[in-house]
């Protein structure tokens, strides 16, 4: 599909949503901001940068704009979107000529903080009633502790998640997702004999790599194979990439494409939720800001579940985290504006915003009426799974950037499991010692 057909089927998607979609919420706005009137002076212009392409999320981006330009007038931001694959790389340049805009799309986690020097710190600039109303800040603030003060406000609450078509497992007589590694191959065994593909992978949902971004399927490996409270060791090398609890998992991942089960151009394609939608493949591992495009060609065909990479039982965690979100730039000249429209991000208002635009609201006590969001949700809050972070926002930035061309070459067997442990191993080798003690406090960028 190309891009227009899809941005046009978002439009209209989110048009239909914002009339659909609610919260139990109220709207509101906070203390601190205020309506600001066309005749008490200028109009100032902000820039704001985004990186999302054709997701649900640069729409949801603009209507959240849109809304807070009706409130203040006198405030003007321009949303200015940016390649992908070279998003921070241009960020960090116009940060050093002071060129670049005066709010950004940032990831959260490590991911941001080795960034921080180039944005503000918002702890002297959103009052703390204004912060306390999200979820997941402490990700964002230095060495993961709040009290320093974060450098986001988080756009939507994120799951890494898997995606598979009803009507496929109906006609296979398979009546739930598998929960192991064992089941899974079991399913995938019967959707080859039906000339189906069991799993499909592709770089069709997040242009961030030449290739398909790996981290999604790599935070379940390790949710499968140690405990949260372990997963520090993988950051700081007490948990070896060539260890035996991390190639298992290595090994059955590769299994999937090595015995059939998943599309042959796993390097390549660019169709992976088409594919889905199409009745090609049976599942998918992508993102909660898929669904909107999903719902959209499938309807209540989507089902959602939780990748089963465990080979200690039924798979016991769920990827829900903050995984993006909005930043001020140190180098902005409009910085109370700036902080206004972060401010505004914090309010009732807005989650019912990002709510209608089918995606999950950050702020606390915020609700969706989407069904699939709500699955999504009661996995941690109703069924007990352990919440997770991105690994990819806790490893690394270099080691997930090694990662995100190991990984796929792995997958798509031009790498042996012992060769990709051993150069994402050395990648991590690579790291100054300020990036790799003993705590995810401890990094230093």
């Amino acid at each position: 599909m190309t891009n227009w057909i899809r941005r046009k089927q978002s439009a209209l998607l989110v048009a239909t949503l914002v009339a659909a979609a609610g919260l139990s919420a109220g709207l509101g706005v906070p203390a601190g901001v205020t309506t600001a009137s066309a005749a008490s002076g200028s109009v100032t212009h902000l820039t704001l940068w985004e990186n999302y392409g054709t997701e649900a999320n640069a729409t949801v981006l603009q209507n959240l704009i849109t809304a807070f330009e009706k409130i203040h007038p006198n405030i003007k931001i321009d949303m200015v979107s940016q390649p992908a694959a070279n998003y921070f790389p241009l960020l960090q340049s116009a940060a050093i000529s002071h060129t670049g805009p005066d709010l950004t799309v940032e990831w959260t986690g490590l991911f941001t903080l080795q960034y921080k020097s180039q944005l503000e710190n918002l702890k002297s600039w959103v009052p703390a009633s204004d912060l306390n109303r999200m979820e997941g800040l402490r990700w964002t603030a230095n060495g993961f502790n709040l009290a320093s003060g974060p450098y986001v406000i988080p756009l939507e609450d994120q799951f890494y998640i898997g995606y598979y078509n009803k009507a496929l497992f109906a006609k296979m007589g398979i009546t739930s997702p598998p929960k192991t590694w064992t089941e899974l191959y079991a399913d995938c065994a019967k959707f080859k004999a039906a000339n189906i593909t069991c799993q499909e992978f592709g770089n069709g949902t997040q242009n961030i790599t030449a290739e398909f971004y790996p981290w999604y399927d790599m935070s379940y490996m390790m949710i499968g194979a140690v405990p949260l409270s372990q997963w520090q060791n993988l950051y700081n090398g007490s948990l070896s990439w060539t260890s035996k609890t991390v190639t298992a998992q290595l090994a059955h991942w590769a299994t999937l494409s090595k015995d059939g089960y998943t599309n042959p151009d796993v390097l390549t394609s660019q169709y992976v939720l088409e594919s889905l939608a199409e009745g090609h493949a049976a599942m998918v591992v992508d993102g909660n800001w898929s669904l909107a495009w999903l719902q959209s060609n499938m309807g209540t065909n989507v089902g959602v579940y939780v990748p089963p990479y465990s080979s200690n039982g039924a798979i016991h965690g769920v990827v829900q985290y903050p995984g993006d979100g909005i930043s001020m730039t140190a180098y902005s000249q409009h910085k109370p504006q700036a902080a206004a429209f972060l401010k505004f991000m914090t309010t009732t208002q807005a989650a019912s915003i990002v709510a209608a635009g089918g995606l999950i609201p950050d702020v606390k006590g915020a609700t969706t009426s989407d069904s699939v969001s709500n699955e999504m949700l009661a996995f941690a809050a109703k069924d007990g799974y352990t919440v997770f972070p991105m690994l990819d926002n806790v490893t690394q930035p270099n080691v997930v950037n090694a990662g995100s061309t190991i990984l796929p070459d792995l997958l798509a067997g031009q790498l042996t499991v012992a060769k990709a442990a051993s150069e994402m191993e050395a990648a991590w080798k690579q790291l100054p010692k300020t990036q790799r003690g003993g705590t995810w406090a401890s990094y230093k960028a």
